[in-house]
C-alpha cells in the first residue's frame, strides 16, 4: 500500500543547516521505525512570509508499507 507522510521546519536565520539535518533524521527515523520498504519520492518545498522571504521547508515522503 502506499502511504504518504509530511514533515515540516521552520527555519531560523544562520541555522538552515542544521535545521535541515534534523529534517534529513526526522525522515530516517520514520523510515527506520516504521519499517518502510521502498521509498517512491521525497520532495521538498519551501514556505514563505509575506515578503517573500523563504520561512521554512516541507518535506513530502511517498512510501510503501
Amino acid at each position: 500500500m502506499v502511504k504518504v507522510k509530511t514533515f515540516g521546519s521552520q527555519f531560523k536565520i544562520f541555522h538552515i543547516t542544521q535545521e535541515l539535518d534534523g529534517l534529513d533524521g526526522q525522515v530516517n527515523d520514520f523510515i527506520a521505525k516504521n519499517k518502510v520498504k521502498k521509498v517512491i519520492s521525497v520532495s521538498d518545498a519551501t514556505t514563505t512570509n509575506t515578503d517573500g522571504a523563504t520561512m521554512g521547508i516541507i518535506r513530502v515522503l511517498t512510501y510503501e508499507a
